[in-house]
């Protein structure tokens, strides 16, 4: 748990957009988090956020709507921990100034996902993986350094699939998503491109999927992480709803388990012991759905606060030997709430130590 007398002070690069202003909505009343500083591009540089932000959703709260954007530099934003929603075509060069400036980056962006030494982290599904975080910084020779969560839709894969994993050994995935409009950020789709259409491709999306996948339900060894060998198939799709990523997923595993057998062990799952109590955490991670049509974006999105992945229709396959729907918020759990989570488990862990401005 977070030892600390006093709130940490974070920032949010990129605290314009759809996922920034997730960030600012989550952290606002966060018990271990103050957010003290925003940051974005040049064009909202030096503006007041509530000048510099189309503000999506909910109201805004006073002292947030106050704060003067900063530009995404070091030198400017000086918290210790910070989150980025920074758009992947300057993440990169960005977050790595700022974990060498000592600061502790917690990405939504692709850039340093599959990087050897970066963790890629679902905090009940491979937190033990932010170990890595020490040969990160030992072999870069960075006081801070950079943690990242999962493409939105992988997230929804692997939290289903881990349990199953340690159990039965996934062998070979076939993935269909039906990912929301939110996704794409604001103003993301046109209206007349999605309203009564499904649009069968999502830029690098099924890439991301077929590679995360076997990073996150890795093994970490002590030195290195050691990626499952999971052979994946993705079709990424856009569909006309808000918010929550559907996939479809027929699986094979070394042990073919039951459908009675793969429910069992999906119901019993609380994953990474460290993460229970954390204040994003959702308890259940998972929640199982007997019912037929279920789970529905609708309906089920804002389970556990956003943080929960919904499963259902559990059933045999007759491809592989397992199949199954899962679904979570792709903007919650997929991503500003799924950084967040990243950084409390570092916090009550110890493993800021160190960095500039604690």
């Amino acid at each position: 748990m977070n030892t600390s007398a006093t709130r940490w002070p974070v920032a949010v690069l990129g605290a314009t957009g759809a996922v920034g202003q997730a960030f600012i909505r989550l952290l606002d009343g966060h018990p271990w988090f103050d957010l003290v500083e925003v940051a974005a591009s040049e064009r909202s540089a030096g503006k007041s956020y509530r000048d510099a932000a189309k503000w999506l959703e909910g109201p805004l709260r006073a002292s947030v709507a106050g704060l003067t954007v900063k530009a995404c530099t070091p030198d400017e934003v000086m918290a210790p921990i910070v989150f980025s929603a920074l758009d992947s075509g300057v993440a990169g060069e960005v977050e790595a100034a700022f974990a060498k400036a000592g600061r502790l980056v917690l990405s939504n962006a692709k850039n340093y996902r599959m990087v050897a030494d970066v963790p890629l982290v679902i905090p009940e599904v491979n937190g033990d993986h932010l170990g890595m975080l020490a040969q990160q910084r030992a072999l870069r020779g960075w006081a801070g350094g950079i943690v990242t969560n999962a493409n939105c839709a992988t997230t929804v894969i692997a939290a289903a699939l881990a349990p199953l994993h340690e159990r039965f050994q996934v062998t070979k995935v076939f993935a269909t998503t039906m990912q929301a409009v939110s996704g794409a950020g604001y103003p993301g789709v046109p209206s007349l491109d999605i309203l009564g259409n499904v649009i069968p491709y999502i830029g690098d999306e099924e890439p991301k999927i077929e590679t995360e996948l076997g990073k996150l339900l890795g093994r970490y060894d002590g030195q290195q992480i050691v990626p499952a060998d999971i052979v994946v198939s993705a079709h990424a799709n856009r569909v006309p709803v808000e918010h929550g990523h559907t996939v479809c997923l027929s699986v094979g595993f070394a042990t073919k388990p039951t459908p009675e057998q793969a429910l069992e062990v999906l119901r019993a799952w609380r994953g990474v012991e460290a993460v229970r109590g954390l204040p994003s955490a959702p308890e259940p991670a998972l929640i199982i759905r007997d019912e037929a049509d279920r789970p529905q974006p609708r309906r089920d999105v804002n389970e556990g606060r956003g943080m929960a992945t919904t499963i259902g229709r559990v059933r045999a396959d007759h491809l592989f030997d397992l199949r199954l729907v899962a679904m979570s918020h792709n903007v919650v759990r997929g991503a500003a709430g799924g950084s967040i989570l990243n950084a409390e488990l570092l916090v009550s862990t110890g493993q800021l130590a160190g960095l500039r401005g604690s």
